[in-house]
């Protein structure tokens, strides 16, 4: 949204004060509130994302209890409006109560306005992210509730599980590092194919010893070994109708690789110590982080199985290669555990928020759970900072942000390229850059290139 569309309300008993702060912040709509009774009416008819108010209101200007049971309200009311409260230079004590409270943030009066209004723009950008989560969740669907993202190669992840979901024969192999969410994928490939209403049974490859591997995936007969005192039915077996899930794939030992691949063949299975073969009726899915195809050099993993498994490959891109999935994440992570441990609004300090995004997280989304679930139980305070989620303070490089400066970048690297390309010559850039001859000649002078680039 433009800065003119972001509404900010000041909550100010003193007129020559409102007339202050409403020139100093005139970037955005201000709304004013001069005691509690109005405070509550221009939040109901506004919905500010964000408000400043001083704790001394009228009745009791000299105190502090009208402006807290304000902030209680406003919190009640308007749980993601992002309260700013001004307070005396002396009065820290009352400050921690209410950022304890739930208040984004505190400022000392008197206030700087160029401090202050950045204080409001990172109220804003933190109000717009939890929105635009809470908007990705609704629109994503319940079948891939778990997957929070932007990132353009996640979302075509997102829209390769639903487009091969229908395709309720074909195999399907998740590739990506351990933590990227290859199980939650796999749910959502059930969950989106006619077999849902059908069991969806999982099983790691890797956590199960190999001597009990085939019994788990074949079930066996009773009597077929010591201590199978009776029949039971294996993996494959119970998933009948459904979704076999087959998690860490590569760890599958090769005498069981070809058993596996017969009943991939044939759809039918043995159970161990059995000599009737069963149909069974069910759909793939498997995932790893290996690297098959290097398994197959080396003689570890069969080729004929891997492309029986591998009829539609999906492969899920790192957490370190989701620009702002981090971030994004790691905000939806804070709200879930607060409230699932008691902990009212906890909040990311920018700190905190740098050094998510400056790290590699080789984890990955699993690291960053793990991480945000520690940090939200052993925080002191509401707010979490790089030292409670174990990481470096990274920088704050808000520059980086500069949509201008992007943008300008942007158009200079594709200018000097398209004049490397057609060897200087000016209409032809134009034509390649889809833009007139006088327009491409206006940027290179703002950018300095020159025509025998």
């Amino acid at each position: 949204m433009s800065e003119k569309q972001r509404t900010l309300m000041v909550v100010e008993d003193d007129p020559a004060l409102q007339k202050q702060m409403r020139w100093a912040f005139g970037d955005f709509e201000t709304v004013l509130a001069s005691d509690r009774e109005s405070a509550i009416a221009q939040l109901r008819r506004h919905e500010p994302p964000v408000v400043t108010m001083d704790l001394g209101l009228p009745p009791d200007p000299d105190g502090v209890t009208e402006g807290f049971a304000l902030l209680q309200e406003m919190l009640a009311l308007a749980p993601d409006t992002k309260v700013i409260v001004l307070t005396g230079q002396h009065d820290r004590e009352n400050a921690v109560r209410a950022v304890g409270m739930g208040a984004y943030d505190f400022y000392a009066k008197p206030f700087e306005p160029e401090l202050l209004t950045l204080t409001i723009d990172r109220a804003f950008r933190l109000f717009d992210l939890q929105r635009e989560n809470q908007r990705l969740k609704t629109e994503s669907g319940s079948p891939l509730d778990g997957v929070l993202t932007r990132d353009a190669g996640m979302l075509k992840v997102c829209r390769t599980v639903e487009k091969v979901a229908s395709a309720n024969n074909v195999t399907v192999a998740l590739l990506g590092e351990s933590g990227t969410g290859k199980e939650v994928l796999a749910r959502g490939v059930h969950s989106l194919s006619n077999r849902s209403s059908a069991p969806f049974v999982a099983i790691n490859c890797a956590a199960i010893p190999d001597t009990l591997l085939e019994a788990e995936l074949f079930g066996y007969e009773k009597g077929a070994f010591t201590g199978a005192v009776k029949q039971t039915l294996g993996k494959i077996e119970t998933a009948d109708t459904g979704t076999l899930f087959l998690d860490e794939i590569g760890d599958l030992p090769m005498p069981l690789q070809a058993k596996l691949l017969r009943f991939l063949q044939e759809r039918v299975i043995e159970r161990i110590g059995g000599r009737k073969e069963i149909p069974v009726d069910v759909r793939v899915v498997c995932a790893t982080h290996q690297n098959l195809p290097r398994l197959i050099e080396s003689g570890q993993f069969r080729e004929d199985l891997y492309y029986r498994l591998a009829e539609i490959v999906i492969e899920i891109p790192p957490l370190r290669d989701r620009p702002g999935d981090a971030v994004l994440l790691a905000h939806a992570f804070v709200q879930r555990f607060s409230e699932e441990n008691g902990r009212g609004s906890m909040r990311l300090s920018d700190d905190a928020v740098s050094a998510i995004e400056a790290h590699r997280w080789p984890g990955n989304v699993r690291e960053l759970e793990n991480s945000l679930k520690r940090a939200v139980i052993m925080a002191d305070g509401n707010r979490i900072t790089a030292d409670d989620l174990g990481l470096e303070s990274g920088e704050d490089n808000l520059g980086a942000l500069n949509l201008r400066q992007v943008r300008e970048a942007a158009e200079s690297t594709a200018i000097a390229a398209a004049m490397s390309r057609v060897n200087g010559n000016v209409a032809r850039a134009a034509e390649v850059l889809g833009i007139s001859r006088p327009t491409l000649y206006d940027l290179m002078n703002r950018y300095g290139i020159k025509k025998e680039v």
